[in-house]
């Protein structure tokens, strides 16, 4: 089958066309913006890219058109596909129905963290010898791409199958095996069907890490997304398992409002008493803990910073045990686990500056992944680099949390090209250690000159911005 994609340079749009590719279809697809690590992806699995979205591109003649959330009426290519009845779909629902519907569906769900804990479970499950399918919204370092689908065989001396005790209960073996883990976004699915997507995939275990306002563009309030993670929550079977964030009053407020499945809750120690999940003795490398219903199961060790990672990774061993993974497996999986690109990635040092690249762009993530880098340089400067980019920030909703974000940040550089608000009046509270501009080269040339050896220059934003990561390195180089 040949199936031409729509948007197919998004994180998630990407992952189904490498999806298909493996299964043996033809894969094309055309979007507007270009960039990596997906463009690059692409291209490296054979799959050919069409800039932009004219309506000539119906003369490949699909099978079948798969339409991202990024197309909406309007768009030339779409209109003609409409007028001419050609057969479409969503990506959502092209997962669905030709790659979810026989697995055992793992999905993690959240505003923050999805894609780091996505990549932290599928390894546990691949070191473990699952063999597991994903399609997580970036690239985990441990596998080299996105998205895979499932292999056949795991590895039987690790592969403890489930037992029939609550929240651990196995189907029969066709839907056993083999596992799939997918980051399960609360976005609509597409401008015909406004559900959000992760409502397709009908998880057996579902992780909720955590639940904050966030597109604005979409939902009207914390109440509206609080909705559809109820409807996530209604999908998952009494044999199935959620494993929920316990210290989210947002996530109680969504299990209370129904919930017909065992729930795992996890938290840091200093939470309080909690018969679930939790880690304690921290130390300053990162390594923890990990104990369950009050019993020590064991330590990670690893290099990951940050509270954030620490719940994420109680949050994956908890659902990898589920299906079948012994704690003590998924322990020693953790400490070879490789973080996701552009997650507190380093794309360069020159002259003793160090710059990093994060996808940061919600003001909780910003303040997390500062705060994360604080504690791992401890006095030294910290430049933070913001490209406020997301739906939900070019409309200003979060624009009074980001001076409070940056707090940990020594200087900050903020790009305020094409933003409908006045990013120098939101952040200023800061405004002595602030730089905003509109023209990309004009702060690159801010950040070169401020910077000095020993500096940490964190770049963050959820696109490209302008290549400034290797505008920045070729800058401090010369």
């Amino acid at each position: 089958m040949h199936i031409h994609i729509l948007g197919i340079c998004g994180t998630f749009m990407g992952g189904i066309a490498v999806l298909a590719k493996q299964a043996g279809h033809t894969v094309t697809g055309c979007d507007a913006n270009v960039y990596p690590p997906m463009s690059t992806q692409l291209e490296a699995q054979g799959i050919q890219l069409i800039e932009g979205f004219a309506p000539q591109q119906t003369a490949l003649n699909p099978d079948i058109y798969v339409i991202g959330n990024v197309v909406s009426r309007g768009n030339p290519l779409m209109e003609e596909i409409l007028n001419r009845g050609l057969p479409y779909i969503s990506g959502p629902q092209w997962l669905a129905e030709n790659v979810l519907h026989s697995r055992w569906v793992l999905a993690v769900a959240g505003t923050h963290g999805k894609t780091t804990t996505s990549s932290m479970l599928a390894w546990i499950l691949d070191y473990a010898g699952l063999a597991p399918g994903f399609l997580i919204g970036g690239v985990p370092q441990n596998f080299g791409i996105s998205a895979r689908l499932p292999g056949i065989s795991p590895n039987d001396s690790l592969y403890q199958r489930p037992t029939s005790t609550p929240g651990n209960s196995a189907p029969d073996d066709d839907a056993c095996s083999p596992f799939f883990v997918i980051e399960a976004d609360e976005y609509d699915t597409a401008f015909f069907d406004k559900r959000s997507k992760f409502v397709h995939y009908r998880p057996r275990t579902a992780v909720l890490n955590n639940l904050e306002f966030d597109h604005a563009d979409i939902f009207a309030d914390l109440a509206a997304i609080e909705t559809q993670f109820h409807h996530l929550v209604r999908t998952v079977p009494q044999q199935g398992l959620v494993v929920a964030n316990g210290t989210e009053a947002s996530l109680q407020r969504v299990i209370q409002r129904g919930c017909w499945t065992p729930v795992e809750t996890f938290a840091m120690e200093n939470f309080g008493a909690t018969d679930g999940w939790t880690a304690s003795h921290v130390d300053a490398e990162g390594s923890f803990d990990v104990h369950f219903q009050h019993q020590r199961l064991g330590r990670v060790h690893w290099a990951l910073l940050g509270e954030h990672n620490r719940m994420n990774a109680l949050a994956a061993i908890a659902a990898a045990r589920h299906v079948g993974v012994a704690p003590d497996v998924a322990i020693a999986a953790l400490a070879e686990f490789q973080n996701v690109k552009r997650r507190m990635e380093v794309r360069g040092v020159v002259h003793d500056i160090t710059v990093y690249d994060d996808f940061a762009h919600h003001p909780t993530a910003i303040a997390t992944t500062v705060a994360g880098l604080r504690a791992k340089v401890g006095a030294s400067r910290i430049l933070a680099v913001l490209e406020p980019r997301s739906n939900t920030m070019k409309l200003g909703v979060m624009k009074a949390a980001l001076p409070d974000s940056l707090r940990d940040a020594d200087l900050v550089f903020c790009y305020a090209g094409n933003l409908g608000w006045d990013a120098a009046a939101a952040l200023q509270a800061i405004a002595a250690r602030t730089v905003v501009s509109e023209h990309l080269d004009l702060l690159v040339d801010a950040i070169v000159q401020a910077a000095r050896p020993g500096d940490h220059v964190l770049v963050m934003s959820n696109g490209g911005f302008g290549g400034i990561h290797q505008k920045l390195l070729q800058r401090l180089a010369g």
